[in-house]
């Protein structure tokens, strides 16, 4: 793809089940599951936009064709329409302003998280790119993790996340992954929230679709030394479950939106999705 000057590539993981959000999830993918009347996809990719990072690989699997139709109206269906029985033309008024590029990538129904991305591999240019997870959100400032990313010179930086006890933790020294934990690490706690800056050589650790890029790739990274870790101690928040989805949406209602980095939009939402059953 061909990047712009001084941006760098965003992959977004979007093909898991989301199977701990089965109140969701089975009606839609959940990076579609909305907040405020957009999908979490949307608010992510909003925060890296406001950072000059607009473009995007999106990983698509479980429900992959949800996704695309929502891209898909989103361009056709956003703004204003002039139809033209007559004619037999339309004609698009006023639409979206976003800048985004967005490619949409079938990365099997199956296929681990480390495969999701060596699927990618061929539409990387070979240079530095960003992920992150399709499920999770954060005021991180993307430009300064990307300057650190830079200043340290390894091959992949972690934004480090204080979390909830039930995930596991990163074990650091000073700037470096020293390893992983199952638990996190008392009187510490940080855990990988996403949000990662990587480098081509990260391909090295990937051989096939059942590649976990958590076990088989970042804690190999680790062990070798090549794991930087940015430590983010502000707002981030997953969205495994109803719980997570209900907490987002409160502090939506109550505009106490930490995550929204961009300016908001007098027409927000402009596009609610309903599930594919209730759509008209």
């Amino acid at each position: 793809m061909d990047a712009k000057r001084n941006s760098v590539p965003v992959v977004i993981l979007a093909g898991g089940r989301g199977t701990r959000l089965q109140e969701e999830t089975t009606a839609r993918p959940k990076p579609m599951v909305e907040i405020g009347g957009r999908p979490i996809l949307w608010h992510i990719m909003k925060h890296y936009a406001h950072y000059g990072e607009d473009e995007f690989l999106i990983a698509c699997g479980y429900m992959g064709d949800f996704i695309k139709g929502y891209f898909l109206d989103q361009y056709s269906l956003s703004g204003n329409l002039k139809i033209d029985f007559g004619r037999e033309m339309v004609q698009r008024q006023e639409s979206s302003s976003e800048s985004w590029s967005v490619n949409l990538v079938d990365t099997g129904l199956a296929t681990n998280t480390g495969g999701r991305l060596l699927r990618l591999k061929q539409w990387l240019d070979g240079g530095t790119f960003m992920l992150t997870y399709g499920d999770g959100i954060s005021n991180v400032d993307v430009e300064q993790l990307l300057a650190f990313h830079r200043s340290h010179g390894r091959l992949a930086t972690v934004t480090a996340v204080r979390p909830p006890a039930r995930f596991g933790g990163l074990v650091m020294e000073g700037d470096l992954v020293h390893r992983f934990t199952e638990k996190p690490v008392s009187g510490e706690g940080w855990i990988n929230g996403g949000f990662l800056v990587l480098e081509p050589g990260i391909f090295d650790y990937l051989k096939s679709d059942t590649c976990s890029l958590e076990a088989d790739a970042l804690e190999r990274v680790a062990a070798d030394g090549q794991l930087a870790a940015f430590r983010h101690g502000d707002f981030w928040q997953c969205m495994d479950t109803l719980r997570d989805k209900e907490y987002l949406q409160r502090l939506w209602d109550s505009d106490e939106v930490p995550w929204r980095s961009w300016e908001a939009d007098a027409c927000e939402p402009r596009l609610r999705l309903l599930p594919k059953e209730k759509a008209a």
